[in-house]
């Protein structure tokens, strides 16, 4: 499995239910894109967990509503409810140490 773009019009279907990883990111944003490869490699390796990306450019509404100030943001969404919320990049073993939680 490999990421799934989230856009305001997808972003609570696919974060309602289940344990789900929200990457607020930009295209213009260095960290953010060092992320991306990691998380790819993360959603491949472990397909029990969804880890979607929303591009704060495209969807400003979604970053918005969530209060991004920086990225990358990470959010953990458990069942529909924020559980957990990182800021900055991180290597491998944290995301999944964070996607544990």
């Amino acid at each position: 499995m490999s990421t799934i773009k989230l856009t305001s019009q997808n972003f609570s279907a696919e974060t309602s239910s289940g344990t789900v990883l929200v990457d607020f990111w930009a295209e213009t944003c260095g960290p953010c894109r060092m992320m991306g490869p990691i998380l790819e490699k993360v959603a491949s390796e472990h397909p029990e967990y969804k880890i979607g990306k929303v591009d704060v450019a495209e969807e400003g509404e979604l970053a918005s509503r969530f209060g991004i100030s920086a990225i990358p943001t990470f959010i953990l969404f458990k069942n529909g409810k924020e559980a957990a919320r990182s800021v900055g990049a991180i290597p491998e073993g944290a995301v999944l140490e964070f996607l544990g939680q």
